[in-house]
């Protein structure tokens, strides 16, 4: 049978203390001990299945884990108090002083900043590079290469990642395939397609709500234990630490996250048709033209379509902020950085959440000044959605600048 991540979620079966059907919230940050010895053989990692300090872990932070790993396939997980706290962690794991990393060059500003200004800070360098040209790639690997990393979907210009194909390229050189698979929950498995460790800032769809930040690293017990070592540890050491009240309600959305997914896809692919039909330049996985489109069909978990992002080209910076401005001003949703929120969120990626990567390499990766990463709502009826944006298009003349 198919790997189905929902399915996965679905058979989590946890009981409250007293009997509630969600389970009970841990509200301390540390645990106690009957007996001396098992504090002692708690710190030293001998003794499984005790709690000894939130920082380490909760029974609350422990259930999400669970269910994430369950979603991707992984043997277990470790949660943390944002994306970008599991994305350092994992790479400050796998890295020493002198390590190399290849990159996709279309990635998170946030990632890239870390990768690009703070990490060498400790001797790490990166290499960035066109992730769909596998001959580019292999050409970056040095001897001091340990990683390999990607976006299964990257942001923003939603270029697809052959996880198969880099999958076979880390273990030919021996090096870590991390993966970030925040645009595409349930819609790739990248741990089943070979990767080593799998990233996701729950901050985003997979919370679904915007009013938590979070994220997870899914992969093997030996790397999270790693990870959660009191002696050498970067997620114990580092202490990005997630609060066991957000992690109990990030775990009840978890619960609706397939048919949050399922809805989020459908409006996208028919504001993404409609606005390609209407001469709109659009970015969108599903679309005919997309060049990775048959890759995806092969990665894809195919019922979860293709997800909710999307871009626009409005021809230039002032007119995308006069765009996002009156959509918001009708509300369309919200001018907003983040994703995966039930409104639909659109900001100019390369003032915003790209911002962080310099001018001409955003214009050789693409990023024009006029693109707008759109993360569309669950919007119950989207003709009506569309017909009102189309109307903020063609009052701003946007249409006439970008047919294709």
């Amino acid at each position: 049978m198919a790997f189905n991540p929902a399915d996965h979620i679905q058979d989590l079966q946890y009981f409250g203390e007293f009997g509630g059907v969600n389970p009970s919230i841990s509200d301390s940050s540390t645990y106690t001990f009957l007996a001396a010895k098992s504090m002692i053989d708690t710190f030293e990692g001998n003794l499984a299945g005790c709690y000894l300090y939130s920082r380490h872990m909760s029974p609350s932070t422990l259930y999400l884990s669970q269910a994430l790993a369950a979603m991707e396939g992984t043997e277990t997980a470790n949660v943390s108090s944002s994306g970008m706290g599991s994305i350092s962690t994992a790479l400050l794991q796998v890295c020493n002083q002198g390590d190399h990393i290849v990159s996709s060059r279309t990635i998170y500003g946030g990632t890239y900043a870390l990768l690009k200004n703070f990490m060498p800070k400790f001797g790490i360098e990166t290499s960035f590079v066109d992730i769909t040209n596998l001959d580019k790639i292999e050409a970056e690997i040095k001897e001091n290469t340990k990683v390999l990393y990607c976006e299964s979907i990257s942001n923003p210009l939603l270029e697809i990642a052959d996880i198969r194909s880099l999958a076979e390229l880390a273990k030919k050189y021996d090096l870590t395939l991390m993966v970030d698979n925040t645009f595409s929950p349930l819609q790739i498995s990248p741990a089943q397609l070979g990767a080593d460790l799998v990233i996701h800032s729950l901050t985003k769809f997979i919370n679904g709500t915007s009013d938590t930040v979070g994220g997870v690293i899914c992969g093997s017990n030996d790397f999270i234990d790693s990870m959660r070592s009191v002696n050498d540890g970067a997620a114990m050491l580092l202490g990005p630490v997630m609060d066991s009240l957000r992690a109990a309600s990030i775990l009840k959305n978890l619960r609706t996250l397939h048919i949050r997914m399922k809805k989020h896809s459908e409006n996208a692919m028919y504001l993404a048709k409609r606005f390609q039909e209407d001469g709109y330049k659009v970015i969108y996985p599903g679309l005919e033209d997309h060049p990775q489109l048959e890759l995806y069909k092969t990665m894809s978990n195919p019922e979860y379509g293709f997800g909710g992002m999307l871009t626009l080209d409005a021809g230039s910076l002032e007119k995308a902020d006069d765009l996002m401005e009156l959509m918001q001003k009708r509300n369309l949703g919200y001018l907003a950085v983040s994703l995966g929120f039930y409104k639909t969120l659109f900001n100019a990626p390369g003032t915003a959440t790209s911002s962080e990567i310099p001018a001409e390499e955003q214009a050789e990766m693409g990023l024009t000044d006029g693109l707008i990463r759109f993360s569309i709502g669950l919007d119950n009826n989207i003709e009506r959605t569309y017909e009102e944006m189309k109307r903020c298009l063609v009052e701003l003349d946007v249409i006439q600048q970008v047919r294709v």
